[in-house]
């Protein structure tokens, strides 16, 4: 019942994200269509949509308004504000689609889905100690490691990159062993070093009965900033320019490859375009590229290009007869 009731509330923001502004007999009338409802007979009473409006702010924190001088219409008050938070949306757009793939069992067994890393059998576990501020104990199995490697970690930030799940963390030893080294030798290593672990490569993990308290000076927005994956770089980010060609530059309008990327509209040739993306020279950022096989040209700048080429030559000799 909870978890049908939930439903009704994600269907709700859904409506007013996609059809914008409603009367309540609108709303009905497409509760009545919707795979929820159980047929025509079955009414959202008005009551409960009040009710509905009051959760969904107390769980999501949005506003469901009405214009009362504009034929009493609903509407989200903040829709900019929804729109740009990425987790908000992610966890709205991801109820929706099983909403509506459990409620119609027309569709069952015509939807297929790629199967993800079982990394999130730890989420519940991180996410308890982040709210409480626990040191985790884990056993971590990296890649290139002939075993696993036991530790502590502090949890700050949880990360979704290309379906994989990453716990960002601090790193008590490597944070005390930068100190001692700094006391003993000069130097000046940083105090606070932080790690990202794939939840995939983790394969235990418990909380301890250590606290920690995060550092009120890290910005996770400045951590990642120019990252086009999960590396992490001190490198400045720099402006990568990209040709498109054909139907590339379509799917690039449609699937940026990084949030920065925007079109230079004063360089477009026929059947070329042009893109601009403000990014850190990872390797992230060269399987992001790589990825779109022949679709695309790096113009600039020419150390990218340089190791485009490095990459190309490797693929090369991979297939000489």
């Amino acid at each position: 019942m909870a978890a049908n009731i939930f439903g009704r509330y994600v269907w709700l923001i859904e409506q007013f994200r996609r059809y914008g502004r409603l009367t309540y007999e609108e709303i009905n009338d497409h509760w009545h269509k919707s795979g929820l409802s159980y047929g025509d007979g079955d009414n959202l009473a008005l009551r409960t949509f009040h009710n509905h409006r009051k959760a969904i702010f107390d769980i999501f924190e949005v506003e469901i308004v009405c214009d009362i001088k504009g034929g009493y219409k609903y509407y989200i008050s903040n829709p900019e504000e929804l729109e740009s938070d990425n987790l908000r949306i992610w966890l709205i757009d991801s109820y929706t689609a099983m909403n509506q793939i459990q409620a119609d069992r027309k569709l069952k067994g015509r939807i297929i889905f790629e199967k993800v890393p079982s990394g999130h059998k730890w989420l519940n576990v991180i996410t308890d100690a982040m709210r409480n501020n626990q040191v985790l104990h884990i056993s971590h199995h990296g890649y290139g490691k002939s075993e696993a490697w036991d530790f502590d970690i502090e949890p700050y930030y949880l990360k979704v990159v290309k379906r994989r799940w990453y716990v960002l963390a601090r790193s008590p030893y490597y944070s005390e062993l930068n100190c001692k080294k700094n006391k003993e030798k000069g130097g000046n290593r940083p105090e606070n070093v932080y790690m990202v672990y794939a939840l995939d490569r983790i394969l235990d993990c418990y909380p301890t009965e250590t606290t920690f308290r995060m550092k009120e000076n890290f910005d996770i927005n400045e951590y990642f900033r120019g990252c086009c994956g999960i590396i992490h770089t001190d490198e400045a980010p720099i402006k990568v320019v990209i040709k498109a060609f054909n139907e590339g530059a379509d799917y690039l309008r449609s699937l940026p490859l990084h949030e920065s990327q925007r079109e230079l509209t004063d360089r477009k040739d026929d059947d070329v375009s042009y893109f601009e993306i403000e990014v850190c020279p990872t390797y992230d950022l060269y399987q992001t590229l790589l990825a779109q096989v022949d679709q695309i040209e790096v113009v600039e700048p020419e150390s990218v290009r340089k190791q485009m080429r490095t990459f190309v030559g490797n693929l090369m000799s991979y297939y000489q007869e």
